[in-house]
């Protein structure tokens, strides 16, 4: 279970790095008013599935070490639930697809950002968690 915890503890800085590179490419597409093309899909794409890979971790350790070793303590469980509203926040750019552009930009941005937001909130709930 050890190996479990540092995989997910090692995966946050992966999504940390992806999460800055995707909200500079959106806060700049959006200010340059360019066109949202692949590149912009697979950041935003590659964060979600990169969210979905955590939680699915998260929720493996959760269970496995809350039945087996420690039970559920509260701040466990609050780490939890915002990481899964992290999670479903951070699939939000793929419903954006009707929009122009620009508002594409935007709210890929705005989404990827508020997820970001959510996940340092989910994590400030850890004991010794920086």
């Amino acid at each position: 279970m050890d190996t479990l915890l540092a995989v997910h503890s090692f995966i946050r800085w992966i999504i940390m790095a992806v999460a800055v590179v995707a909200i500079v490419k959106f806060a700049v597409g959006w200010a340059a008013n360019s066109l949202f093309k692949g590149m912009d899909r697979g950041l935003a794409s590659g964060f979600s599935g990169l969210m979905d890979l955590q939680v699915l971790l998260g929720l493996v350790y959760f269970i496995w070490n809350g039945i087996v070793v420690t039970g559920f303590p509260m701040y466990r469980i609050l780490h939890m639930i915002t990481m899964l509203i992290a999670a479903a926040v951070a699939h939000l750019p793929s419903r954006f697809k009707a929009l122009n552009d620009k508002l594409r930009f935007q709210y890929s941005f705005l989404a990827i950002l508020a997820s970001l937001i959510l996940v340092f909130i989910g994590i400030s709930f850890l004991p010794n968690a920086w």
